[in-house]
């Protein structure tokens, strides 16, 4: 019996070595934790189409919004851990939602797996021409008027557009509503129409806006202004120097997915940013590559992004 026992470990070892050996052999499936048309998703299918011509495999995108990106998420930490199913998310649905969810159910930092970083971006503020708002100066006086009925769009707790949004009221001492949608393309949809006064996410979805002439962007985070954007000033010109928030985007998998995939899926990664194409679209929406972009830099940022958080939705008394 316990020669039968070691023989039928060795021959599944075996067919999951030789599994491991011949990934991928089917399309994988990509789950964006947000609707089409947001930020998360445009970066996804830039990842999908680079990373599909690395593993000479489709990648298909599936985007499961809903609850700040808990709902995709945990789709994925569902999944059957044989890398076929991953997640692309981000700070929001991969770190953030932890204190925002006491009750999650599961934990990003044990449930999942990384992969790597794919894109780190910088975050850009957008009013509707309708509200007749011209710069931050103004919309902060409309945001302490005593009749304010400011409305920030956002893609539900946890989400990049509701911590952003989130941070800014906590900073300036102000308050607004922020109404939820199931992605940032819808929220940019309402913007557009002048049903909501601001959003502010990433410049992958709100630069193209502000360059069609649809919305007005009234300021950017980091150092300097963009290249795409010149007439939009950094949130340092604009006396706000404190908020300066940008996101990372990135790749992870089920936990206890085989490490012969794991590892094929971060040296496709890795390939994918060296991509020419990606790297004009990332030239395009601001976004850049991360310096640190492996699965121990991802996991070290899962981690240290979590406390972070927890710090700042207590502080700011954020709530889903």
């Amino acid at each position: 019996m316990r020669r039968l026992f070691i023989a039928l470990l060795w021959i599944a070892a075996s067919l999951t070595l030789a599994r491991a050996n011949n990934y991928p052999d089917r399309p994988i499936t990509l789950v964006v934790p947000y609707a089409a048309g947001g930020t998360t998703d445009v970066l996804a299918r830039i990842l999908a189409k680079a990373l599909g011509a690395e593993l000479k495999q489709t990648v298909i995108v599936e985007n499961v919004g809903g609850a700040g990106g808990t709902i995709g998420t945990q789709r994925v930490v569902r999944a059957k851990p044989d890398g076929y199913t991953l997640n692309f998310g981000n700070m929001g649905s991969m770190a953030a939602i932890v204190p925002l969810y006491p009750n999650l159910g599961f934990d990003p930092r044990k449930d999942l797996t990384g992969i790597g970083v794919f894109a780190n971006v910088p975050m850009m503020l957008s009013v509707s021409k309708k509200s007749g708002i011209e710069n931050l100066s103004q919309l902060i006086e409309r945001l302490k008027a005593p009749n304010n009925r400011i409305t920030f769009g956002q893609s539900g707790a946890g989400s990049t557009a509701q911590l952003a949004a989130a941070m800014l009221l906590y900073l300036t001492q102000t308050n607004a509503m922020l109404v939820p949608y199931r992605g940032s393309g819808p929220a940019i949809q309402d913007l557009i129409a002048g049903n909501i006064e601001a959003v502010i996410d990433q410049t992958v979805t709100m630069i193209p806006a502000h360059q069609n002439g649809l919305v007005r962007a009234i300021g950017v985070t980091g150092p300097q202004r963009l290249v795409q954007a010149p007439d939009v000033p950094t949130f340092v010109e604009s006396n706000l120097p404190k908020f300066d928030l940008q996101v990372w985007n990135a790749l992870a998998a089920p936990a206890g997915t085989p490490p012969e995939v794991i590892a094929r899926l971060e040296a496709a990664l890795a390939k994918s940013l060296e991509n020419e194409d990606v790297k004009t679209r990332f030239a395009e929406l601001a976004a850049q590559a991360p310096s640190a972009q492996g699965r121990t830099a991802l996991q070290q940022l899962i981690n240290s992004e979590v406390d972070r958080w927890s710090i700042i939705v207590k502080e700011a008394k954020l709530e889903p």
